[in-house]
């Protein structure tokens, strides 16, 4: 093993040990749900209606407290999101009103605009949600299931949603918080740790009540409003809001990598073209 092979795999060991070790202080977590989105894979693609199913379960419920203030409202129209018509985007941007410097006083939102932010100090921003979320999963955090089964962000926010549950019986009565068996960021009370101050439950309190129970939009196609998939629905959008360019980076590396290839194959062709008459001498 050559001096540098030898270094960089003690980096990638001492990485491995930093990670695992940063997760386990932190608590972990509950189990996370593999769910099958449409644009997971390598040509996987969003589903514009699924993300308008989305939209709507972040507007009539999420946007009460969280914000999207990374994203432009027309983008809305683009392809490969959920692509609404113009006049129905103009028509959702005037739902929200900003801030304008120039008249210093608030106005209807035009599609130019972003998204409100979030209403309240405490409530997190959705924008990038799936992309902080991306590396959760695996054994204590190493994010082996994101890469050989292509967990990631939005499996984590719909195993969230789908998480809350009643509280243990460990849990003192007037315990701030709801109790949820994926959250694991803290907040495990004394009476629900053993003598060796480990927590002896599976999930954590998180400061946001349960948000969706089901039936909590109307779908206008007639699809099931069930909260496994309204939280789907809104999971696949919320990712989208992190990754709007997804499909057009799948494109690009898919061509990159069929270049790259006919590009190796021309070489190796030239290669062999160029050094054949020099390599078929036989030495006297």
């Amino acid at each position: 093993m050559t001096p540098m092979i030898k270094k960089v795999g003690i980096a990638a060991v001492t990485a491995l040990g930093l990670s695992a070790s940063s997760a386990m202080a932190a608590g972990g977590g509950g189990h996370i749900e593999d769910v099958d989105f449409s644009f997971e894979g390598p040509f996987g693609k969003f589903d514009p209606i699924q993300l308008q199913r989305g939209l709507k379960v972040y507007t009539e419920v999420c946007s009460a407290c969280h914000g999207l203030q990374y994203v432009p409202i027309r983008t809305l129209s683009d392809e490969g999101g959920p692509q609404l018509p113009e006049d129905q985007v103009r028509a959702y941007a005037g739902r929200f009103e900003v801030f304008d410097a120039d008249i210093d006083d608030f106005r209807p939102a035009t599609p130019t605009d972003h998204f409100p932010k979030s209403s309240l100090d405490n409530a997190p921003d959705l924008s990038l949600m799936a992309k902080k979320r991306a590396g959760f999963s695996g054994p204590y955090g190493t994010g082996m299931n994101q890469l050989f089964k292509g967990m990631g962000g939005p499996e984590y926010i719909y195993s969230l949603l789908t998480a809350y549950e009643e509280p243990p019986e460990c849990a003192p009565e007037d315990f701030p918080g709801s109790y949820n068996k994926v959250f694991g960021a803290g907040g495990y009370p004394d009476s629900c740790k053993d003598e060796n101050g480990k927590h002896t439950t599976e999930g954590s309190w998180i400061a946001m009540a349960q948000p969706l129970y089901g039936d909590d939009v109307e779908f206008d196609d007639g699809h099931a409003a069930d909260l496994h998939n309204v939280s789907k629905d809104v999971s696949a959008f919320l990712m989208w809001t992190a990754e709007p360019k997804m499909m057009q980076r799948k494109n690009a590396g898919l061509t990159g990598v069929i270049f790259l290839t006919l590009l190796s194959v021309l070489l190796y062709l030239t290669n062999k073209r160029i050094w054949a008459p020099i390599k078929g001498k036989k030495t006297s």
